[in-house]
């Protein structure tokens, strides 16, 4: 019998949307890097621009917890409200249905164990990355732009989710595959973008003496 060949991950542009979630005023001072994490997804988001990739933005309970800050660059793009703590909400199903060619989403935000990925299952929590791959659609975690309170939520919720069966990748990772070819038309707007390596999330002191978590 032949073996199920593994899924390869294939990112395009035009089967391919990007997740920003919940990057919000209360959570600045809170989350780990949170800096880093918003200008990681500013960077995603100025290239899913560039390469016409819809964009889903959500905001977790605005009245209590502020509106999305403005350094991620996104005032033009409308935020959908929620307090569950997955993304795929009705009005978010119902962006996604009208895009049939859609095969991949590129997911950053916060919290990496709440509305990400929860760690508990007793009983099932929402989670965006489950409620994806659930669809059958490819999830590529965008690692050094997802953060938590705790790093160590952080980790084991990123380990989680590769158990699952989400990809972990970068942003310059993603970018990368999403262009291409460096004869793309926009590459050089693109590689402007990149030409800095990503701000330090502290993803190498994560990763560090723990790859059987990710294995």
């Amino acid at each position: 019998m032949a073996t199920a060949r593994p899924a390869l991950g294939r990112v395009l542009p035009g089967s391919s949307m990007l997740f920003l979630c919940d990057m919000q005023e209360k959570f600045r001072g809170t989350i780990s890097f949170f800096p880093q994490i918003v200008a990681v997804s500013a960077r995603m988001l100025q290239v899913a621009r560039m390469l016409d990739i819809p964009v889903m933005l959500t905001e977790q309970y605005p009245t209590g917890l502020g509106p999305t800050v403005p350094e991620l660059g996104a005032q033009d793009i409308r935020a959908v409200p929620k307090t569950c703590f997955s993304m795929v909400v009705p009005e978010v199903e119902r962006l996604m249905n009208a895009r049939p060619s859609l095969r991949s989403v590129l997911l950053c935000g916060i919290e990496a164990q709440a509305c990400i990925m929860p760690l508990t299952s007793d009983p099932p929590p929402q989670s965006t990355a489950l409620d994806l791959l659930e669809r059958g659609l490819d999830v590529h975690v965008v690692a050094d732009a997802c953060s938590s309170r705790s790093q160590v939520d952080r980790l084991l919720a990123l380990s989680r989710m590769r158990q699952s069966g989400a990809f972990l990748t970068t942003s310059e990772c993603l970018i990368l595959q999403l262009v291409r070819d460096s004869a793309h038309p926009r590459f050089k707007e693109v590689q402007k973008l990149i030409r800095d390596p990503a701000p330090d999330s502290g993803l190498l002191g994560l990763f560090q003496g723990q790859s059987p978590l990710l294995n």
